[in-house]
């Protein structure tokens, strides 16, 4: 750094006035700001500033205001012209919003989760119209993005859901083969791991775990496209965004999630005929001998026909988001971090309306 952008702020006192004599710059605001005091009683003085970037600039205007008439002479014309170009902007600070009682901020969060699910429907119609129009016109549809999808979606997430499902099974049956025990009920064992697995556990650890995984990526991989101005560049070729991005997610999904359902089941039975085999002497043969005879196939219909469901969710909630992304690396981290709670609730939440209306009809 030069000397000159370095030159330390003084005010000399001279025979004809004052003379302030230093640089205006970044490096030496420290200085300014304690000799700001004594500048502001010297209007006369005769400026000598080497010097002067934007942050200098703008503590000259609070030290000497914006109006030309009030800035000490000596100034040269290219500072003089940025002084110009920084008293034209607004560098008032935003008044401080009041803050909501909490009844008032209830109420806040209600409407904008409202609105969220507004547009949640809205994005679903715009994707029930896509499909009709693929229907409609079958050679739009992208049979290479719909193989990555049951490639990325489906097998990469087999290994981390049947090892999850594998161990979920085998907490249930020792934390149930534990209380069986006391009441010389090992042989119900069958039916606790099956039921709960089956109806439940198996489908919702399979989309919980999807949502995770694929839903994630699917707002991150929309929002990037869309800071990076690709969605922009895909509308100007006349390409539809829903029919390349959201389609080939949807289907490839809508066919993956209930065979990754079925791998869950499976995985979680094997765990709990472990454990039972291990800590309750029950043998696998004798497991799955009881598991068709006692367990109605029903239960993993039940727990099948929610995978479709799931699955259309996830899709659902990944893509709005990464088309409601503003942009910017922030935004492309909130709307991914958005898409897999707000997936996740609604799984759950949908899992627990299902049960309503099979209640009903006993199953």
């Amino acid at each position: 750094m030069t000397q000159a952008a370095t030159q330390a702020p003084q005010i000399i006192t001279q025979a004809d006035g004052v003379l302030i004599q230093g640089s205006w710059t970044t490096v030496q605001l420290k200085d300014w700001l304690k000799l700001q005091p004594q500048l502001q009683t010297q209007p006369s003085a005769r400026i000598q500033a080497d010097a002067m970037d934007t942050n200098g600039a703008w503590l000259f205007l609070s030290t000497f205001g914006r109006q030309p008439a009030n800035w000490p002479s000596g100034l040269t014309r290219k500072q003089q012209d940025l002084l110009s170009q920084i008293a034209q902007l607004d560098l008032s600070l935003p008044a401080p919003q009041p803050a909501l009682n909490p009844i008032a901020d209830l109420g806040r969060r209600m409407v904008r989760e409202v609105y969220s699910g507004a547009k949640l429907l809205n994005f679903l119609g715009q994707l029930f119209v896509a499909i009709v129009q693929m229907a409609k016109d079958p050679r739009h549809f992208k049979p290479k993005l719909f193989l990555d999808t049951l490639q990325r979606d489906g097998l990469h997430a087999v290994p981390i859901i049947a090892l999850l499902s594998f161990l979920l099974g085998a907490v249930v049956a020792y934390q149930g083969g534990v209380q069986l025990s006391t009441y010389g009920a090992n042989i119900f064992i069958v039916e606790l791991v099956a039921l709960t697995h089956l109806r439940e556990l198996g489908p919702l650890i399979a989309a919980i775990l999807v949502a995770g995984r694929s839903g994630s990526a699917y707002a991150a991989q929309i929002a990037t496209m869309k800071m990076n101005q690709e969605l922009l560049a895909l509308r100007s070729l006349g390409q539809d965004p829903f029919t390349l991005l959201v389609l080939p997610k949807l289907f490839g999904l809508l066919l993956v999630l209930p065979l990754l359902t079925v791998l869950a089941d499976l995985a979680g039975l094997a765990g709990g005929m472990l454990v039972a085999s291990m800590q309750l002497d029950i043998t696998p043969m004798v497991f799955w001998q009881r598991l068709a005879e006692v367990v109605n196939p029903a239960h993993f219909w039940v727990g099948l026909i929610k995978a479709p469901v799931f699955a259309l969710i996830i899709v659902n909630v990944g893509c709005m988001q990464g088309f409601q992304a503003p942009g910017g690396a922030e935004a492309v981290g909130q709307r991914t971090t958005r898409s897999v709670v707000q997936a996740i609730f609604l799984v759950i939440l949908v899992d627990a309306l299902f049960s309503i209306p099979l209640s009903h009809v006993g199953w």
